[in-house]
């Protein structure tokens, strides 16, 4: 089969590899009709994450696709069904997943690096380095799916590919994003980071009765695609110190305050310098304006990736305010089948972060384009295998 292969840094290669087969009783082979590329995929393809990736590994976790085959164990799924590929990986029987933590599974990442690194080891993830397990992801033509009852999500023939895609991973990491920072009715929201992400978690926040949203980037068509959805746009060339800003018109500061962009988001020459000179790994610049702009007692939350150790934290500031600060990875199937349900009801349409399509077969032009913000429309580009091709 054709699948999309880390080869270093700025290097992915369409190749030719082994379709997988089933491995476990609880498997299902899925032959993906539809991709697409996450932000995240850009730690790697960027080299940030190196020291833990494999010359060779699929990439990939945003997909879906028919299953082909299914294990004795699986008993939800059939050879036919239409299914969402969630990106966690998750045992469903532990003490994290028996409480819908299932991002912080015990049993399906074997990596001791990631244990060593933070303590404990998280979940699996499709095509997200070693440390994540060393999962073949699904930017290809086939993949195997462990656990595949938890993992699949059942999904309507008739759906547009691109809502379904769309919920794969970004929307219910814009929904994770807003149950940390725990956005309610009547909340003043900011969000920094105007990607795919960032922009379906102001759009979820107002669909959870935010009252207002400030949307925070330096993309001017990002701000502009954030103010047609009804956000208010802070753009970071103008505002230099967005929480200055943001505290100058809500002096009672945010009630939720969300980081989407992630440990390359650098808005100072500090931050800028420490992360050339590899003195730290991640920059804080953007979570330390959340902070600063979120109120006394409101609550923050970190959906950007965070990954290392960073400097000049705020943790005097954090403290002092009685800030609640809470992050981590999705709990994708905890937010199923409500996510699904909204969609196909006609609540929510998360299909606008795509505004390119091509075909498969060209990722590794889509992958560039993608990190040098050259998709045409400037989000997401959701890519068909030829297999997808002929569902049309």
């Amino acid at each position: 089969m054709k699948a999309a292969l880390w080869t270093g840094a700025k290097s992915i290669e369409l190749g030719d590899v082994p379709k997988p087969t089933i491995t476990a009783p609880k498997d299902a082979i899925v032959h993906i009709t539809h991709c697409t590329i996450c932000g995240s995929d850009l730690h790697m393809y960027a080299g940030d994450l190196n020291k833990v990736m494999q010359k060779g590994l699929i990439m990939g976790h945003e997909a879906i696709g028919i299953v082909e085959e299914v294990g004795p164990e699986v008993k939800k799924l059939k050879a036919g069904d239409r299914v969402i590929i969630l990106p966690v990986i998750a045992c469903g029987e532990c003490f994290y997943c028996k409480r819908k933590e299932f991002s912080l599974c015990d049993r399906t990442n074997p990596s001791k690096e990631m244990e060593q690194m933070y303590g404990h080891r998280l979940s699996g993830i499709f095509g997200y380095s070693m440390i994540t397990g060393g999962y073949p992801g699904d930017q290809a033509e086939y993949c195997r799916v462990p656990n595949a009852d938890l993992t699949c999500v059942k999904a309507p023939k008739n759906v547009d590919a691109k809502k379904l895609v769309g919920l794969a991973d970004v929307t219910p990491t814009a929904w994770h994003g807003c149950e940390l920072a725990e956005v309610g009715e009547g909340d003043v929201v900011g969000v920094w980071g105007c990607g795919a992400v960032g922009l379906s978690i102001q759009r979820l926040a107002k669909f959870r009765g935010a009252r207002k949203v400030y949307a925070v980037d330096k993309d001017a068509n990002r701000l502009k695609i954030a103010k047609s959805f009804g956000m208010i746009p802070v753009n970071v060339d103008e505002h230099p110190d967005p929480a200055d800003y943001i505290l100058s018109v809500e002096p009672h500061g945010l009630d939720r305050g969300i980081e989407a962009s992630g440990f390359r988001s650098t808005n100072t020459v500090a931050h800028a310098t420490m992360r050339t000179l590899g003195v730290e790994g991640d920059s804080s610049d953007t979570a330390s304006a959340v902070i600063k702009a979120t109120r006394k007692g409101g609550n923050v939350a970190l959906i950007g990736d965070f990954f290392y150790s960073t400097n000049n934290f705020p943790i005097g500031m954090l403290m002092e305010k009685a800030i609640t600060l809470r992050g981590g990875q999705l709990y994708a199937e905890k937010y199923f089948p409500y996510l699904l349900d909204i969609v196909v009801e006609g609540k929510y349409d998360p299909s606008f972060m795509f505004t390119h399509e091509d075909k498969f077969e060209n990722i590794p032009q889509s992958y560039e384009a993608f990190f040098n913000h050259k998709v045409p429309g400037g989000l997401k580009v959701c890519l068909a295998t030829a297999f997808g091709r002929a569902q049309n």
